[in-house]
């Protein structure tokens, strides 16, 4: 009975500090993904790269303190891959893979576009290299499960205060599209969503204001599986008793 956790780290360093690992020892996970590490392969302790006995892979960003993936698996995996093939994204440290006999389990962080006009293009360019590599990965037969960060709230239910971002960077309407692309083009499937459709389902809080304390969130942070496992899941939850960083762990349990 795999249980799969997806967490955005905001910095590998802090959440330790915070008891991000104390806290991961206890959830009986056969994988942990996480996002935004925030570090270097020279900032990597032991107890990063290898807590509790699991394997842990990393793809770091060449940009130092920015970015960065993992995925942690308590098997050793068949094969480990690091980055998708697009050179500019590939260097940002935003896809970690790893194969379990026929299971592949994805780490991805797709980018923010909400620091600049700039890094909004840059999110748009990674939105069109990711979405066929994503229908490669659906081609291998594989059951995937692609967990992680993608910086979009889907529909309106996705986020606090829906009216107000229509012309934000996460609730875009070509972003929106994009997410429905994945879903309906592509047959994957938004595997909270099938098991959860309750409102503020929220996994990013801002830190402005009083957004945590008011439960003023985005849900982001998603499992995105092909359609075999994802019939498979059968328990969410968002894990919001401590805080570890501004995202809260995505966990879900699937049978096999």
């Amino acid at each position: 009975m795999p249980r799969i956790i997806s967490a955005n780290l905001n910095g590998i360093r802090s959440a330790h500090k915070k008891g991000f690992f104390n806290w991961m020892a206890t959830q009986d996970a056969d994988f942990v993904c996480v996002q935004e590490l925030k570090a270097q392969e020279a900032d990597m302790t032991e107890e990063f790269l290898a807590p509790h006995g699991y394997h842990g892979h990393f793809h770091y960003a060449e940009k130092k303190g920015y970015s960065g993936t993992g995925v942690y698996s308590r098997i050793k995996p068949d094969a480990a891959r690091i980055g998708f093939g697009s050179a500019e994204f590939d260097a940002e440290g935003r896809y970690t893979r790893c194969d379990v006999g026929n299971l592949t389990v994805i780490s991805v962080y797709c980018p923010s576009g909400s620091s600049s006009p700039e890094r909004q293009e840059a999110k748009f360019r990674f939105m069109d290299v990711f979405l066929p590599h994503l229908q490669q990965l659906k081609a291998e037969g594989r059951e995937v499960v692609i967990c992680g960060d993608w910086n979009i709230a889907h529909k309106e239910i996705d986020l606090k205060n829906w009216k107000s971002n229509q012309k934000n960077s996460g609730f875009l309407p070509e972003e929106r599209e994009w997410m429905t692309r994945v879903f309906d083009e592509l047959g994957l499937v938004d595997v909270h969503r099938g098991i959860d459709q309750r409102p503020e389902q929220y996994t990013w809080w801002s830190n402005r204001g009083q957004a945590w304390a008011k439960n003023v969130g985005w849900r982001i942070d998603y499992h995105v599986a092909t359609p075999g496992i994802a019939a498979k899941a059968h328990a969410v939850s968002i894990y919001k008793e401590e805080r570890f960083s501004d995202h809260a762990p995505l966990i879900i349990d699937y049978a096999l």
